[in-house]
């Protein structure tokens, strides 16, 4: 070999290997919002998500190895900004998470095209459950829907349904809307009237005009999908007008312990639906204050570290890191792409025993996702405000599947039709 050929194929090992150090990287984005009248419930969430990825990337590396970009683009929980975040961002991630049911509604469309996992834990459209026709979409491990059915079940077992009123306070929203088709279902077989209460996003401070509605219906329970501002704002004004807080009951995003402070232990027996559960002596916890808290990479504190939400964040996050994993051992690539990362997600498998080597135990139901369920259908516990923080009131619950399929293959062939030609994916059966 000549100086020349010498010198031309150790700069071209050299630019090769310069070009594999510079592409190692697993650009994760986060579609935050730690701004507007969200922000009180946003923050601690993405604080648990962002410790824990830097937790991944201190500890171990990343994962298999490459480190994760965990960045995240500002929203303020606006759509409009949502989705320019989503096209900002989409060029190089492997994911994008949307962080609301109406982003999610906007960038769902675009999936199909762009070919980008969608990641909305415990949010979103219920029928993505159905892999079938939302290929890249994930509303891991619990759907809106999952959650309405463990409500409703809970109510079934202590004291019944039929011939009760239950009040449905929600955020007059996509996100507030969303369980809607299945409580009007249950109401007709379930034998309860259901009589829905919005609130609109200006009125989610001052709710006096949804609360006199409330006393003039004396409904039997009244069962609250709220985001933000509003969770404070309905429970204040139940505690002024003497509501029965043990009647109380909310979906997993109105059970904030923040916003349960503010009225402390009048709010005792207020209740809340969860796929997700605080566990203060999880071996997680202590590597995120070894490798993230002493060493100051945290934008959060000892008080919110110890709540519900920020350990949903974390929860979260394990979420999109296993589903990584999972496509780098598949495939032993360790720089997955969003094709691949698709499929990782699409077969989780997360059991008590990988929940153990986690560190999470108690943190999550187990679940396991296929083509054919996206979501995953982890069940939750019924928990309760004891005037300081939530406690499990309920063994584990699981949603009711057999009312629950049908309504998500209809709504999702309804979808599909009104946005044709949408794709299927003729490969994946329900027994996938």
């Amino acid at each position: 070999m000549t100086r020349f050929t010498r010198l031309a194929a150790a700069a071209a090992l050299g630019a090769l290997m310069g070009t594999t150090a510079m592409a190692q990287e697993l650009f994760t984005p986060n579609l935050a919002y730690r701004t507007g009248p969200f922000a009180a419930t946003g923050i601690p969430l993405m604080n648990g998500q962002a410790d824990y990825m830097t937790m991944l990337n201190n500890r171990d590396g990343g994962i298999g190895g490459v480190k994760v970009n965990f960045e995240e683009c500002e929203t303020g929980y606006s759509t409009e900004k949502g989705v320019e975040c989503y096209e900002k961002t989409k060029g190089k991630a492997i994911v994008t998470q949307p962080w609301s049911t109406g982003i999610t509604l906007q960038v769902l469309p675009k999936s199909n095209v762009d070919e980008i996992p969608i990641l909305a834990p415990g949010y979103g459209f219920s029928p993505m459950a159905d892999g079938t026709v939302f290929q890249w979409a994930f509303n891991t491990p619990s759907s809106y829907w999952d959650g309405a059915s463990m409500i409703l079940q809970y109510l079934e077992q202590n004291g019944g349904l039929d011939g009760k009123k239950i009040a449905f306070l929600h955020l007059d929203h996509p996100y507030g809307k969303e369980p809607i088709p299945y409580l009007e279902q249950q109401a007709e077989e379930k034998g309860f009237e259901m009589v829905p209460i919005p609130v609109g996003l200006k009125e989610m401070q001052n709710q006096s005009a949804q609360w006199l509605q409330i006393r003039r219906e004396r409904p039997d329970y009244v069962v609250m999908w709220g985001w933000g501002a509003m969770n404070a704002g309905a429970i204040t004004e139940a505690v002024k007008t003497k509501f029965p807080m043990e009647n109380m009951i909310g979906v997993w995003w109105a059970g904030h312990d923040a916003d349960l402070k503010i009225v402390g232990e009048e709010g005792a027996g207020y209740k809340s639906i969860s796929w997700s559960f605080p566990n203060p002596d999880a071996p997680v916890l202590a590597d995120i204050q070894k490798h993230v808290v002493d060493e100051g990479l945290t934008q959060s504190n000892a008080e919110e570290m110890k709540g519900v939400f920020y350990n949903r964040g974390l929860v979260i996050s394990m979420i999109l890191a296993e589903g990584i994993r999972t496509a780098q051992e598949h495939f032993e690539e360790p720089e997955v792409s969003a094709e691949q990362l698709r499929w990782g997600l699409e077969n989780l498998n997360i059991t008590e025993a990988r929940l153990d080597e986690l560190g999470m135990t108690g943190m999550v139901p187990p679940f396991a996702t296929s083509c054919a369920d996206h979501t995953g259908h982890s069940g939750g516990w019924m928990t309760e405000w004891d005037g300081e923080k939530f406690v499990k009131v309920s063994d584990h619950l699981m949603p009711d599947s057999e009312s629950i399929r049908p309504l998500e293959e209809a709504k999702a062939a309804e979808y599909a039709e009104a946005n044709a030609p949408w794709p299927v994916n003729e490969e994946c059966s329900a027994t996938n």
